[in-house]
């Protein structure tokens, strides 16, 4: 049944470009989610940093993406600001909100805001979840988060997407395995080294590091082991970001936390590329074992699976980001949760 046509303002973070240059998944899940919207025959602003490169109408609250300040609190409460002068304006009859200010404002708006939770629902972050519970309808990407905290004000469960479409696919692989992300050492980038060189497989790794912490984590941790057999090429974007991931052998994702999604064990898949990881967070949900990698519980396990990958098909990789994470199922997801909570205001 076609759903009726709504007014839809959806709120990016400020830090990068929609849809993003290089490092950003939220903001290439933003991309896609309004340009899906608009093809559904939606009226969609978004209000984001930088430059208008959407489909939808578009409010810029400043100029350029603040990316060099990512980490404050200032950018991301003016953005807050003056995006909720905007919606003032744009009486939308639904609120799409993806930053981490969301939560906090979202009481005070007359149209009712969805709060899609891209990060941690425990610790401080479920705290602050909590407390601002009344206020949002709370949109999970993963079933974890909701297992993991069920007492939050979910409405469903939303899992990120990605358009394979024009993705470079290969089954000829290459002699090397890749990890790729943003270095920080939740993500394990010296795990990934300490197991390729156990298993005696070239690695080459390439991710954001142009903050603090990621600097100081690659100076103290993975620097050092930079060596024969280990490849660093910085930050990646783009073109040569999925032909890297194409050429790979496998991915390797040796996480160290919970993480809620992780956009790149889709983005390799896609490419027919499988993935090496441990068993924390959404893992299980997105990568099946045995079949688009191997998913294992400690990192000397992961040892022994670098070595099976010649045995997991691409195209069987491809197929099940296509028939799972296409960006048609993401966007007629977050619609149904846009009509239910409209519908409870009726």
């Amino acid at each position: 049944m076609q759903t009726p046509r709504m007014r839809i303002a959806v709120i990016a973070p400020p830090f990068f470009s929609i849809p993003p240059d290089g490092y950003g998944g939220i903001e290439a899940v933003v991309a896609m989610l309004v340009d899906g919207l608009v093809d559904r025959g939606h009226d969609v602003t978004l209000i984001a940093a930088g430059a208008d490169a959407t489909r939808a109408d578009f409010v810029a609250t400043y100029e350029s993406p603040q990316a060099e300040l990512l980490g404050r609190p200032l950018p991301e409460l003016t953005h807050a600001a003056r995006a909720d002068r905007a919606l003032a304006e744009l009486r939308p009859d639904i609120v799409h909100d993806h930053t981490a200010s969301g939560p906090a404002v979202a009481l005070g708006r007359s149209a009712p805001s969805v709060i899609t939770c891209h990060g941690p629902v425990t610790g401080e972050w479920g705290e602050y979840l909590q407390a601002a519970a009344g206020g949002m309808a709370l949109v999970a990407i993963s079933q974890f988060q909701v297992d993991k905290a069920p007492e939050l004000p979910w409405r469903g469960v939303v899992p990120n997407a990605l358009d394979a479409t024009d993705l470079p696919f290969r089954t000829d692989k290459d002699d090397f395995v890749v990890w790729l992300g943003r270095m920080s050492p939740d993500k394990g980038a010296h795990l990934a080294i300490d197991i390729s060189r156990k298993a005696g497989k070239r690695l080459v790794l390439a991710a954001k590091c142009s903050e603090p912490d990621e600097k100081h984590y690659f100076a103290d941790q993975v620097e050092p082991r930079l060596g024969p057999g280990v490849e660093w090429l910085g930050e990646l974007g783009g073109h040569e970001k999925y032909e890297l991931l194409a050429a790979a052998s496998g991915l390797v994702f040796p996480i160290d936390w919970d993480e809620p999604f992780g956009m790149v064990m889709i983005e390799a898949m896609a490419c027919g590329t499988p993935v090496l990881a441990l068993r924390r967070g959404s893992v299980p949900e997105i990568v099946v074992d045995g079949v688009t990698g191997f998913v294992r519980t400690r990192p000397d396990e992961l040892v022994e699976a670098m070595g099976r990958l010649g045995e997991l098909d691409p195209g069987a990789c491809r197929a099940h980001v296509i028939d799972h994470f296409g960006p048609e199922r993401m966007v007629a997801g977050y619609e149904q949760v846009y009509a239910d909570v409209l519908a409870d205001r009726s």
